[in-house]
């Protein structure tokens, strides 16, 4: 997408939301009070992660994240940092290799009741969701999982493809073993599904203003967001460095996803307390130049 076309897109986005922007959503802090650290309502799930979260994959898919790669005494360092500064919300998944720290972590220095964790399932069949469920509750050591997504959805077709974890996952929310569930989306195709889906509480999807690491240009994605929050989804918003490729301009990205309207909070990978800090730090000047 070219320049002039972005800027443009970032232009219009924010002179249409400006107005909606001007009065808080009920139950959310004053806009002239938003930080990183300000706790946001997620959608109609009850939960309030703080609107920023950290995430502990950075291409990882694979099965070890490139934060537990760096070893035990980093990874902690690194989490306890973002902890200690406020953040409430920790973006988590099998195939990160992260529960085994946040096991240590959550009987150390995290307190389980403050945080909202968010973990994945790549399971395809019902008894596999089943055994991933009660194994990820042994592994974090919790009776409860905030949020349990179905990962990275790319089929239209996936409600009727994963019915039969869909409804493992129901249960399981009755059951109150976990708090919520949705799905993460890597198409256009699969998070406009999700965006309309009753099933789906919350929709962890990939937006910047750059396009990088998106299922689309902006101008597809963000309506499809909106129609999600409008439909009383919680969308979080990932991929706002684009994996690090856009991580010099983010700022700029924060201040077009924060323009939105739609994201409540925005999960970003942290390799050490320097980004910690200097993410935290960008988050609250975005936040406080939309105020």
């Amino acid at each position: 997408m070219s320049t002039f076309t972005r800027r443009g897109f970032i232009a219009r986005t924010a002179g249409a939301v400006a107005a909606g922007l001007a009065a808080p959503a009920i139950g959310q802090q004053a806009e002239a009070a938003l930080t990183a650290t300000t706790l946001r309502p997620l959608g109609k799930t009850g939960l309030q992660p703080t609107l920023l979260g950290m995430g502990t994959g950075v291409k990882a898919w694979g099965g070890d994240s490139a934060l537990s790669r760096k070893g035990d005494d980093v990874y902690y360092e690194v989490v306890a940092r973002a902890y200690d500064k406020g953040v409430r919300y920790f973006d988590l998944a099998d195939q990160y290799g992260s529960h085994k720290f946040f096991n240590k972590l959550l009987k150390g220095s995290i307190d389980r009741d403050k945080v909202v964790l968010l973990t994945k399932t790549v399971a395809k069949e019902a008894d596999v969701a089943k055994a991933d469920l009660e194994r990820f509750r042994k592994e974090l050591d919790t009776d409860k999982l905030d949020i349990l997504l179905m990962h990275c959805m790319t089929h239209k077709m996936w409600p009727e493809k994963m019915a039969p974890v869909m409804d493992v996952l129901a249960d399981a929310k009755a059951k109150g073993a976990i708090g919520a569930h949705g799905v993460s989306c890597h198409s256009l195709d699969a998070l406009q599904r999700a965006s309309e889906s009753p099933w789906v509480d919350v929709v962890l999807a990939r937006i910047n203003p750059y396009g990088i690491k998106m299922d689309d240009v902006p101008e597809k994605v963000v309506p499809v967001l909106k129609t999600a929050h409008r439909n009383g989804k919680g969308v979080l918003g990932m991929k706002i460095a684009g994996e690090g490729e856009c991580a010099d301009r983010l700022r700029e990205s924060l201040d077009f996803v924060l323009g939105l309207g739609c994201v409540d909070a925005m999960p970003i990978g942290l390799l050490s307390t320097a980004e910690v800090d200097d993410t935290m730090a960008k988050v609250n000047a975005a936040a406080a130049a939309k105020a």
